[in-house]
């Protein structure tokens, strides 16, 4: 089997976690940044300090989304409200200082940033606290945003794609493109987990919008996650209008295990759906509740995640502050769960959350006769063209019976929700079903049992790194010759005292062939090792160590 360089990447992360988060960074962007630069329709204005009401705040131009920073104190309550110069009144308060996730593989920090507000075309506004707020800086998406004009992007909805009848069978998806139109770009390529629970969120964006705004609406909304938070896309997977449509949101694909940026700390583990409109007093329209109880019904069957119940997750350091329990703390979970039952939120707003224990059985009653596909592949690097098993088994997921003579598909995952089929296996008697495989540079494969009821593993990668020889050609001068296979541009070398490292030295390895000449040390005993880098391509590889006394 052999694997894309070009599409198919891993993160550092990845690797050195053993595949528990896979990455597909792509070599053309070693970095990870895919886009960086701040497109010209995002702006700010620096407030300071604001308590109790605001005066009239003029925005640097016409905007149609807001967003709240601000230094302390953390749980303020903050509201904004909009206006449009010469035309009516002020819009309602809305509040704009709920937190409850951040941007991709960090934690909270000072300052502190609100959901962003979608408000439509305004040029003021007019902020009120519950306390004094410091360093209160506003940030603004314009109106019609640097993505599609909102007419235009509605003119057109295709679907996402592929088509899996898993659960219910699956609900028109729109696709990303129908929001995005080619204008907006992530800065990283997914990375992928498991899918364990789903989160429900709302986007505090203010009831009454019509049908055709919502595509500027999610277009708004990224542009604030990408370019003023940071983050690697928009932070939810779905998204739900008031009109009962679904929208593909974060790219990656929407039969995979993305990982969004959507609840802090449990991204690995979960998916996101956010409900477009502010739920605190009013629940939902019944057309986005039914919407909302279909995708879930879907989404969690694809995974073999039953929609009632509890499941233990473990708190990722990443997004522990949102939290209200310490990093690498088990936490039991709604398997439909309020953003609100992990974090420390409001979202998705009272009424919402008032309707998830309803909203439970419903979806469990639409997800029918839901299989589950596991997968699992050996999580230590292993040497380019060694051969290594791949193994899983279908089973249904109320009783565990296994499925035997059914067929599966090994895919490898070449790029941003492209798979390729490899191989295609027949369950034994028992489900299961594995499979020898070879690669030659990093490898994400999936398994996938098409025909309904549908079913999706999670992502497992096959991680390769290079073998190196290190050998002592002298120890008076001190130098070192060795060779990495395949060739890589560059080995490390490093001297160790005992745990200690005393002395480093980056060298060429072209043609796959390196000598290095480091300082002699005072006397003592050592060990020197030669070591490469993790990239897109491979794992990070280490020598055998050479002991050595000086």
């Amino acid at each position: 089997m052999s694997g894309s360089s070009e599409s198919s990447g891993l993160t550092r992360r990845a690797v050195l976690r053993g595949a528990a988060v896979v990455g597909a960074a792509a070599l053309i962007d070693p970095t990870g940044s895919l886009a960086r630069a701040q497109p010209s329709g995002v702006f700010s204005r620096y407030v300071g300090t604001v308590d109790g009401e605001s005066r009239r705040l003029e925005a640097p131009a016409r905007f149609a989304l807001a967003g709240v920073e601000w230094r302390s104190p953390a749980r303020a309550r903050i509201e904004l409200r909009t206006r449009l110069r010469g035309e009516g009144g002020w819009g309602a308060w809305v509040l704009a200082s709920v937190q409850g996730h951040g941007p991709d593989g960090t934690s909270a920090s000072a300052p502190h940033f609100g959901e962003p507000i979608w408000t439509g075309p305004a040029d003021y506004v007019q902020l009120r606290t519950d306390v004094a707020v410091s360093r209160v800086r506003l940030h603004f998406v314009a109106a019609g945003g640097p993505g599609p004009h909102a007419a235009a992007a509605a003119a057109a909805l295709p679907l996402a794609q592929p088509v899996l009848e898993a659960g219910p069978g699956q609900p028109p998806i729109i696709a990303r493109e129908a929001w995005a139109q080619g204008h907006a770009p992530p800065r990283h390529l997914p990375e992928y987990g498991t899918v364990k629970l789903a989160f429900v969120h709302h986007s505090e964006t203010p009831n009454g919008y019509g049908a055709a705004q919502v595509p500027s609406i999610l277009s708004s909304i990224f542009v604030y996650h990408r370019y003023v938070r940071d983050y690697f896309d928009i932070g939810y997977n779905f998204s739900v209008d008031a009109y009962g449509r679904i929208w593909e949101a974060r790219a990656g694909g929407i039969d995979q295990a993305v990982m969004g940026a959507h609840a802090g700390g449990y991204n690995t583990e979960s998916t996101g759906v956010v409900v477009l409109g502010s739920f605190t007093g009013v629940a939902p329209p019944p057309a986005a509740l039914s919407a909302l109880e279909r995708l879930l019904a879907w989404k969690l069957a694809l995974h073999g995640v039953p929609a009632l119940g509890r499941v233990s997750v473990e708190v990722s350091p990443s997004g522990s502050d949102y939290t209200a329990f310490a990093p690498g703390s088990h936490v039991s979970l709604p398997r439909i769960a309020g953003h609100r039952d992990g974090d420390q939120t409001s979202c998705p707003g009272d009424a919402l959350y008032a309707r998830l224990p309803s909203l439970r059985p419903r979806v469990a009653s639409l997800t029918g006769n839901a299989l589950r596909l596991s997968i699992a592949a050996p999580v230590a690097p292993v040497s380019p063209g060694a051969s290594v098993t791949v193994a899983g088994q279908l089973a249904e997921l109320s009783g565990g019976a296994p499925l035997a003579g059914a067929p599966i598909e090994l895919q490898q995952l070449t790029g941003a929700h492209v798979e390729t089929t490899v191989a295609t296996l027949i369950t034994d008697a028992d489900g299961g079903w594995s499979l020898p495989v070879t690669a030659s540079v990093n490898t994400l494969l999936r398994a996938l049992h098409r025909v309904a009821p549908a079913a999706v593993s999670d992502v497992v990668v096959i991680a390769v790194a290079p073998v190196l020889t290190l050998s002592l050609v002298s120890s008076a001068p001190l130098v070192a010759s060795g060779t990495v296979t395949p060739a890589g541009p560059h080995v490390t070398i490093d001297l160790y005292r005992g745990r200690r490292l005393v002395a480093s030295k980056r060298v060429a390895a072209a043609g796959g062939n390196f000598t290095a000449r480091i300082k002699r040390p005072p006397p003592g005993r050592y060990r020197l090792v030669a070591r490469t880098a993790a990239s897109a391509r491979y794992a990070a590889a280490v020598s055998p160590a050479i002991g050595l006394v000086v």
